[in-house]
């Protein structure tokens, strides 16, 4: 029944205190908030594989890890709280942590549901098999997103600048290519689903290989430019895609950048990131220390990769997260300006080489090399380049166009530019 007066209880459902009219069942000395009342039985969220169901009896789902696999603080048993229904799954969670808006969609799913089947979610025609150590393994398929069919290679011969067309990276075995055009899918990116969950958002999101009228997308996570495959949101008026780089992160990480684990948190305004100290907005995610440490880091920051590479340096540089150095050493190598010294760079111990992030990465890593974009406030589509030795001067800077930059194919342009002076050029048209 409902207590229409004020008074302060702790709601059975949520372990969360309430001040006024809660629902009461004197048989089962149960006090619940309004809300709570209505609280669905199962629920599905992308944070989890499994249909998760809610309990208010510690004896009906006897759970040994008690800590929320949502805000990862401790989740009180005598409470109600979400618990995963599969077999020998531990999943746990504060039921205001499954049910918050940023979390679940709202489906509620039904009794009975039998989530081992469902429609195919394969977006490759299997053409050939091989058997390999007892394990039937396709080595040529036909996949949705390339004309022509596709054969898998284990250890062949590749270039230096061939790169996945679906993750952009460069490309390494084991991987399927195109015999009659320059198309490469690394054999994980050849497999994945047309459908996945995803933490970052709590609606289903679908393959896709589509980008806008310019020829690139920019990545609702880490907010790069990329080509390639990407996963999008297309319920109502949500517009969230991720690259597939960001695809392939999970609600928590081990960063080498801090001691303690991460986790994932949405909404992180008036958060800053702990690498590059960007401010962060409501929807931005981010992951932040299971341990409340006053660390977070935005997924840019968190995806970015672990070495580089430097013409000058035989060695890999290795990304590094501090600098005692003397103020007189804090420069980078490539462009020769100053380096913060609380800023992450990319360093060689060997050859003592340091260089910015941004100049040992640059601003188009996820962009194909030898595609053409649109829409850079050139007069023509410029194609994406990436510029080792004999590197002509930026058009609009004056500076070295090295590494990664903007060139102009056609006869009589002699035009190269670096994306960030893209923008410069966009603003006087």
């Amino acid at each position: 029944m409902l207590i229409s007066k004020k008074m302060s209880f702790i709601c059975d459902f949520c372990g969360i205190v309430g001040d006024h009219s809660p629902y009461l069942c004197a048989t089962c000395n149960l006090v619940v908030h309004k809300n709570c009342i209505s609280l669905p039985r199962n629920i599905r969220i992308t944070r989890h594989y499994h249909v998760i169901c809610f309990s208010y009896s510690f004896q009906q789902n006897q759970v040994e890890d008690c800590m929320c696999r949502i805000c990862f603080t401790e989740v009180d048993t005598s409470y109600g709280r979400y618990c995963c229904s599969a077999s020998g799954c531990d999943y746990i969670a504060h039921a205001h942590c499954a049910t918050n808006k940023s979390i679940w969609d709202g489906t509620i799913i039904k009794e009975g549901y039998d989530e081992r089947h469902g429609p195919s979610n394969l977006i490759t025609d299997v053409i050939e098999q091989i058997s390999i150590e007892e394990i039937m393994v396709a080595s040529k398929i036909k996949h949705s997103y390339h004309h022509h069919n596709l054969r898998l290679t284990f250890s062949g011969e590749i270039k230096d600048d061939s790169q996945c067309d679906g993750c952009m990276r460069p490309i390494s075995n084991p991987f399927y290519s195109c015999e009659q055009c320059k198309f490469f899918l690394h054999k994980d990116c050849a497999e994945l689903r047309k459908e996945m969950p995803h933490p970052f958002h709590k609606h289903l999101l679908t393959l896709s290989n589509s980008h806008d009228e310019y020829g690139y997308s920019v990545c609702g996570a880490c907010h790069r430019l990329y080509q390639g495959f990407s996963y999008r949101c297309y319920k109502g008026d949500c517009c969230f895609e991720f690259d597939i780089q960001c695809m392939l992160l999970s609600d928590t990480l081990k960063h080498p950048s801090h001691k303690h684990p991460l986790f994932l948190v949405h909404n992180n305004k008036g958060t800053s990131c702990s690498a590059c100290f960007r401010k962060l907005h409501s929807r931005d995610v981010a992951y932040r220390c299971m341990k409340r440490c006053d660390f977070s880091l935005d997924v840019g920051c968190a995806t970015l990769p672990l070495t580089a590479w430097y013409k000058y340096d035989r060695h890999p540089l290795t990304l590094t997260f501090s600098d005692d150095s003397e103020p007189s050493q804090l420069y980078c190598d490539l462009c020769e300006k100053e380096r913060e010294p609380n800023n992450w760079f990319y360093y060689c111990a060997d050859c003592d080489n340091s260089l910015h992030l941004y100049c040992a990465v640059g601003g188009l890593t996820y962009m194909k090399i030898g595609n053409r974009i649109k829409g850079t406030g050139h007069r023509h589509p410029l194609t994406v380049v990436k510029n080792i030795w004999n590197c002509p001067p930026c058009k609009v800077c004056g500076e070295i166009c090295n590494g990664q930059a903007l060139e102009c194919k056609e006869s009589e342009c002699n035009f190269t530019v670096h994306w960030d002076c893209c923008r410069v050029l966009q603003r006087t048209i």
